[in-house]
């Protein structure tokens, strides 16, 4: 049976909790198919098409629920929760994804929406990953020099840059001359391609149209603050709705924003709140 991945099983054995699956009627290798995952009708010797996982006690398990992400595939995963040993992120499946810190190229927080693959640990365990994407993101996007386009942040370099993937499929980066500090890892950013290099990937610069549209928002961003005697009751943690409601602006806008005032040293924040620098 392989982890991590859908495959046909035969209907082998009927027990009160589930049913068992097998490679084959003769085969003694065995997983369990839950009886609330049972398809009506189905009956012994019947091929199954599952998923096979590990549950909360780390025993092989079968599903007919269809997980976001399969071993060696990409997906947009939400962070539902940090805690000491990593993050744990919702998948779809009945027991969360983990991610370890190890394999985070930068923290993340609850709410976070991040691209990540899946690999088998060396305990045979299912977990996400935010390391490796660059190699998985497809170099044939039919963008073209001076196209604006929306990519999702998923590595940082000190020497390349801000790496990007543009529709999360496709592979780009922000140049590391471009500033882009601000930004954190699972971002969403407007960006305009500057170049399409010989192997497919994209140069994209978040200056010119981006940036002139930032400064019309920082400007927003500080009346709104004077509205508010100098304190915003809400972060660029809020969510996107709280965002548009109370600025009119999109939440990744209201980050970049954010992000360009605090830079100028214009606010600062502290407690969860956006307050007005004296």
């Amino acid at each position: 049976m392989k982890l991590g991945e859908y495959q046909e099983l035969i209907y082998a054995k009927k027990v009160d909790f589930g049913i068992y699956l097998s490679p084959s009627m003769s085969s003694e290798e065995r997983v369990l198919l839950p009886a609330k995952q049972i398809p009506e009708g189905a009956k012994p010797g019947d091929e199954l098409r599952v998923f096979v996982y590990k549950d909360s006690k780390d025993r092989l398990i079968a599903t007919t629920n269809e997980p976001k992400l399969t071993i060696g595939g990409l997906a947009v995963l939400t962070v539902k929760e940090v805690t000491k040993i990593g993050a744990f992120l919702d998948w779809g499946l009945e027991k969360d994804l983990f991610l370890p810190y190890k394999e985070m190229v930068r923290k993340v927080s609850a709410g976070d929406e991040i691209l990540v693959t899946l690999y088998i640990d060396k305990s045979q365990r299912l977990c996400a990953t935010t390391k490796g994407i660059y190699h998985k993101l497809s170099t044939d996007s039919p963008y073209k020099k001076d196209d604006m386009v929306s990519g999702r942040v998923y590595d940082f370099s000190d020497n390349f840059g801000t790496f990007i993937a543009v529709d999360d499929k496709y592979s780009a980066k922000i140049p590391v001359f471009e500033n882009a500090a601000y930004l954190k890892l699972g971002d969403v950013i407007e960006a305009k391609v500057t170049d399409v290099k010989a192997d497919g990937k994209l140069d994209l610069t978040m200056r010119e149209k981006a940036y002139i549209q930032m400064d019309s928002d920082s400007e927003k961003i500080l009346e709104l603050l004077d509205s508010y005697a100098g304190v915003l009751p809400f972060s660029e943690k809020a969510s996107p709705e709280v965002i548009k409601r109370e600025t009119g602006l999109s939440k990744n806008a209201f980050k970049r924003a954010v992000g360009h005032l605090y830079k100028e040293r214009k606010i600062d924040l502290t407690d969860g709140k956006i307050r007005l620098k004296k």
